[in-house]
């Protein structure tokens, strides 16, 4: 007869709860996206698929979900170029000052977001530039340029300069060096690191609240609905969003997986 052990049975038990609770409020925001509400979508009324079909019905929802859309990719478009070169200068070269600015690049990723945000608020208000959609991207860019530079300069560390030696032999120029090997090989790097850029810049309450003036991102227009009860249609742009989260994670999966499976098969 075995004997219990409740160490067997404490990590599965825990390792549930806690995906149930964090599972919880996804499940309550796909479920009430089709709420047939009206003014307020806090209490069931009714299945509907209207609110998917005419999602844009609700004042502010679409153009507050275009605007987050166009910060975010102005932002990581900015980011990532700058991120990328700074990661491969702090990881291929020698400067003065580069431990410190390895240093301080980690800061805005340990600095509360309220901190930052009030910050870059300060900044502009002293150098008389308007808060607006200028200012959101300037500070978004600046949020994100930090998780680039650790995300790519962890690809550069870990590219065997064996290669690109070998370009320089078959007489390639730096720049050829460069697009033909460098780059490709840091590629799905620069890939992920904005991918997460988009997902900060896209999610950003704190920073955005700070610097945005009169213009509302979604994550704004959801918490100022959230005082009369989060519309559906929000609820629809939030769901759509997670699920196509979910299937470029699981298509990258499965690509990764595949590959691999064909390499060990070449192997």
């Amino acid at each position: 007869m075995k004997s219990f052990s409740l160490g067997r049975w404490l990590l599965p038990v825990y390792s549930a709860l806690a995906l149930v609770f964090l599972l919880v409020p996804i499940a309550y925001t796909f479920v009430f996206s089709f709420n047939n509400s009206t003014k307020s979508n806090v209490q069931w009324v009714g299945f509907t698929f209207d609110k998917w079909l005419h999602v844009c019905d609700a004042q502010g929802v679409c153009e507050a979900f275009a605007t987050s859309i166009t910060v975010g990719v102005v932002a990581t478009v900015i980011a990532t170029v700058l991120g990328t070169l700074m990661a491969i200068a702090l990881a291929r070269y020698k400067f003065r000052a580069r431990s410190a600015i390895s240093l301080l690049l980690f800061l805005p990723m340990a600095t509360p977001e309220v901190v930052l945000g009030a910050g870059l608020a300060a900044q502009f208000l002293t150098a008389g530039v308007p808060k607006g959609f200028l200012t959101i991207i300037i500070a978004h860019a600046l949020f994100c340029l930090s998780f680039v530079v650790v995300t790519v300069k962890a690809r550069v560390a870990s590219l065997d300069p064996a290669l690109e030696e070998a370009g320089r032999d078959l007489y390639g120029s730096p720049a050829q060096v460069f697009w033909r090997i460098t780059f490709p090989l840091l590629l799905p790097g620069i890939i992920a690191a904005a991918l997460l850029s988009f997902a900060l810049s896209f999610d950003d309450f704190i920073i955005t609240r700070f610097n945005n003036g009169g213009v509302e991102t979604f994550p704004i227009y959801v918490y100022t609905a959230a005082a009369r009860g989060v519309p559906a249609e929000a609820n629809v742009i939030a769901s759509a969003v997670f699920l196509l989260a979910l299937v470029i994670v699981v298509v990258a999966q499965v690509t990764t997986a595949a590959r691999r499976k064909r390499l060990a098969k070449l192997g």
